[in-house]
């Protein structure tokens, strides 16, 4: 296979736009600040998040060991010989109400291994949601195999579905979204997306409906990728709720995001997915640090999971926190937080 080229990382951000690239082509419409400084959003009824799997892998122990082996988390992960009986992935399904009853549903990220995905969309209904377009649209965080490998399982129910990406992304990932092969990596796209692919600026506010916006964060993160985008929901009486995959930019960050640029987030309400504070293992001074800054918010629910690490979940739980507790069914490792199968409802 051809050798991928990278792509020049994006220099300058501007905050308060709102910026949509479908190919070549780009719509600019940008969102009034008003007399705070602030957007404005709009505001929702409520927000349903199903938890799909956030089970990236299955044994963390293998997964380091290849990591290790093939160089390190500089390594670009397109070249590691990944073991596909070792993945899982993280994907969710976001039901947001508009105050005029009206759901929008959509996927938050795909997952790694298909034949994993396409057990879980099964179990889910997700097959059959995507088929009949129920789903309106999928909205990838960020490129880290664990999110987007599962791409094939999304696209072979409908291969036309809309993608939203940060423009971060690199020549691999947009291959890949393209429909392409990475044998070193063990993994694939043999579905070619059929679909617009809108991508969005870093820290631009991009309202995708009354009452949700979405905002990238452009960043350097591990495996050799940049850039991570998240979602915002302002909920009516109740205030912001925040929406990661990851969190690469850290949960402080993207709430501090929120509370200066955004219209209602007085209120800080809730928050769900992975906060990347300890997956690989026991608090440092570093993890603790940020659990703690935490506090400032007043958060009403905490549905952390995937890459928050059980010791992170366990720390906010001792400091009486109020995290959202979930089954542990379904191959997540604990009932400490929202797992695979398990739903929380911001309303």
């Amino acid at each position: 296979m051809k050798k991928v080229g990278r792509r020049e990382f994006l220099k300058t951000v501007t905050i308060g736009g709102a910026v949509l690239s479908l190919g070549q082509v780009t719509f600019f419409k940008p969102l009034k600040a008003m007399a705070s400084g602030k957007y404005d959003i709009g505001q929702c009824q409520s927000v349903r998040v199903k938890c799909i799997s956030e089970l990236g892998w299955f044994d963390t122990k293998k997964l380091g060991g290849q990591l290790r082996a093939a160089g390190g988390p500089k390594t670009n992960q397109w070249t590691i010989p990944w073991d596909p009986n070792n993945a899982a992935g993280s994907c969710s399904l976001v039901d947001m109400v508009t105050l005029d009853g009206r759901h929008h549903k959509f996927l938050l990220d795909t997952g790694w291994n298909n034949q994993y995905m396409d057990e879980c969309f099964k179990r889910e209904g997700i097959d059959k949601m995507l088929t009949n377009g129920e789903i309106e649209f999928l909205f990838i965080s960020h490129e880290h195999l664990d999110h987007l490998w599962g791409l094939e399982t999304v696209l072979k129910y409908n291969p036309k579905l809309k993608i939203f990406i940060p423009n971060t992304f690199f020549q691999e990932a947009r291959d890949f979204i393209g429909g392409t092969e990475f044998p070193a990596a063990n993994t694939k796209n043999a579905i070619s997306h059929q679909g617009k692919l809108v991508q969005l600026t870093p820290r631009h506010i991009n309202k995708l409906y009354n009452g949700c916006a979405a905002v990238a964060f452009d960043l350097p993160i591990l495996l050799g990728i940049r850039g991570e985008q998240s979602l915002y929901f302002n909920v009516k009486n109740r205030g912001i709720v925040c929406i990661t995959g990851c969190c690469h930019q850290n949960i402080l960050t993207l709430a501090d995001f929120a509370q200066r640029k955004i219209a209602g987030s007085e209120k800080m309400y809730g928050i769900y997915g992975g906060l990347h504070i300890a997956p690989f293992g026991p608090l440092k001074p570093k993890h603790v640090q940020v659990i703690t800054g935490m506090a400032k918010y007043n958060f009403e629910k905490i549905a952390c999971n995937h890459c928050t690490g059980l010791p992170a979940v366990q720390k906010m739980v001792e400091l009486g926190y109020p995290v959202v507790k979930g089954t542990g069914r379904f191959g997540s490792k604990s009932t400490l937080y929202v797992g695979n199968g398990d739903e929380v409802l911001f309303a």
